[in-house]
């Protein structure tokens, strides 16, 4: 039996045919049905998200690895961590077979090597954790990275389409998705990648909520490099710290931009250093910080 990814979808008879609206309708309605995937799977996500916490936690590395577009997915994921969340980027690796595109070419060949793969997780360790992401499951460098991992006792995320694929079996904490076929047959970047990045967005976000950079919904650690997210750790700093917009940018000039700190600092910590120990203190968490600052 074919995969679940490479069969036809019940309209794809007469799919050219058909007026371009209602075609646009079925696409929509297919991105739609992916969705119910993840939430499916929100158990297992949420499962896995306190491996990434882990590693994040013992200073290892996350190593995001795929081919295709489901290495778009991954990647997409890695690269908004640092801005997000302020992940260190020394502890995010990011293997995607061929390499990340500097153009608009991405080679099919490459997602059937594994050699590189190998030499790229040569250093794995205990503490690691890899988010492998197949559509099919049975890419073989995935299953390269997967199998190497195991054997270094690492842990591994495994995200795919189908139900019993080799990925998931391979995997420490395996996540299915199994998406209804695609409009366009095998087209995974549709219907399957939309499913990949919503589950991969709620593994980083958990991983996050789990580190402390996570307060009634505010991301309290993200770094803040441009206007517009200067603009937004001043507002997160006003509203939590309950302060005036002067009073928060004054904060975060005391605390050279960074947002948990300059709340405490807000809130009445005499000086940085002592918002940084009481940080320290409660493991980045901001609400027991604040606490404290009350008691």
């Amino acid at each position: 039996m074919a995969n679940a990814t490479e069969q036809l979808h019940e309209f794809a008879n007469g799919l050219d045919r058909r007026p371009i609206a209602e075609i646009a309708t079925l696409l929509a309605q297919g991105q739609r049905d992916a969705t119910q995937a993840p939430l499916d799977a929100s158990e297992q996500i949420a499962k896995a998200s306190q491996a990434m916490a882990h590693s994040i936690k013992h200073g290892a590395t996350l190593h995001y690895v795929a081919a295709g577009s489901s290495g778009l997915m991954a990647a997409s994921d890695a690269m908004e961590l640092g801005g997000t969340f302020s992940i260190p980027t020394t502890q995010i690796r990011i293997h995607m077979a061929g390499g990340l595109p500097t153009d608009a070419n991405m080679p099919g060949g490459t997602e059937d090597e594994t050699q590189q793969i190998a030499q790229d997780l040569a250093g794995v360790t205990a503490d690691d954790t890899i988010i492998a992401v197949s559509a099919s499951g049975t890419t073989p460098f995935t299953i390269a990275a997967a199998r190497l991992a195991r054997v270094a006792n690492a842990s591994v995320i495994g995200i795919a389409n189908n139900a019993n694929s080799e990925l998931l079996n391979l995997s420490t904490h395996p996540i299915c998705l199994p998406t209804p076929p695609e409009l366009l047959s095998g087209s995974t970047r549709m219907g399957a990648g939309t499913a990949q990045k919503i589950a991969l967005n709620m593994l980083s976000t958990l991983m996050a909520v789990q580190l402390g950079h996570v307060h009634d919904g505010m991301m309290v650690n993200l770094t803040a490099d441009n206007a517009k997210l200067l603009i937004r750790a001043r507002g997160i700093v006003s509203t939590i710290a309950k302060v005036d917009q002067t009073t928060a940018k004054d904060a975060l000039d005391r605390a050279g931009g960074a947002v948990k700190p300059a709340i405490l600092l807000a809130l009445g910590a005499p000086d940085l250093s002592a918002a940084n120990t009481l940080l320290t203190q409660h493991q980045g968490h901001l609400r027991p910080a604040m606490d404290h600052l009350k008691t």
